[in-house]
């Protein structure tokens, strides 16, 4: 299994997921130009796509998802609630709506959906395994639960969202009522957070980490790598996603 990333960020989220024939992406927070030309870098075309997931619905994860979907017939997968959030009259789009706590396979994948503490629809993020391997997609949220403990804990990869530096933000340039949201029970992993989840997991089964989803007025990478640093004592590599060229293709032995 590999993956690779078009972009992490409050710009724009992408995740792609590779097992023999099947290839998905996970969120599309990028137009369709913008999206077409990040998937050529890591060699790939929207063809190639067997589904988009959809983890919720605001604008950095959705904004691309239903004109890459129509313009190249590509199955949606999205729970009940995220579609509901969209009011969409006439969907044309292949929507596929799943159950926020039943796994499903997508071609050589089976996913598990993880409901998440974050301020959307029936928010969720993702697991995947396929045979051989377990990888985690873990952004957007605001805390972590026992559930996404046991269900991320055991992975051989895992991206994971360090979103924000608690000093950073309640010092930083955004409106009260933001910084309270992203702070919040319901908002952003903050640095110390993430630390706290990686002290939960099976570090040593942890082939590849990745941490994406930085703040770029909110957080440094020197703030995230030396929490992490911290606590993280597994042989594994460490990656950091950013905004604009996400990270390349990481491989799953």
């Amino acid at each position: 299994m590999r993956f690779a990333s078009l972009g992490s960020g409050s710009k724009g989220n992408a995740t792609l997921i590779e097992w023999r024939d099947t290839c998905v992406m996970v969120d599309c927070g990028f137009s369709v130009r913008d999206t077409v030309a990040r998937l050529a870098k890591l060699g790939k075309k929207p063809e190639d796509l067997s589904a988009i997931l959809v983890t919720h619905e605001h604008s950095d994860h959705w904004k691309g998802v239903m004109p890459l979907a129509n313009k190249f017939s590509i199955k949606v997968y999205l729970t009940a609630g995220c579609l509901k959030s969209r009011n969409l009259k006439q969907p044309v789009t292949d929507f596929v709506i799943i159950d926020s706590h039943s796994s499903f396979v997508i071609g050589d994948l089976t996913v598990t959906p993880v409901p998440v503490p974050h301020d959307a629809r029936e928010p969720v993020q993702y697991r995947f395994d396929s045979d051989k391997h377990r990888l985690g997609v873990l952004t957007d949220l605001g805390s972590i639960t026992p559930h996404v403990e046991s269900e991320f804990g055991d992975c051989d990869g895992l991206l994971v969202e360090a979103n924000h530096d608690l000093d950073m933000l309640a010092n930083g340039p955004y409106p009260a009522f933001l910084k309270d949201r992203v702070a919040g029970q319901w908002g952003h992993l903050n640095n110390d957070q993430t630390a706290q989840l990686l002290c939960s997991i099976d570090q040593a089964r942890l082939q590849q980490l990745v941490v994406g989803h930085i703040s770029d007025k909110n957080n440094t990478l020197d703030k995230v790598k030396s929490a992490i640093d911290l606590v993280y004592s597994g042989q594994g590599s460490i990656h950091y996603a950013c905004q604009q060229d996400g990270f390349d293709w990481l491989q799953l032995l």
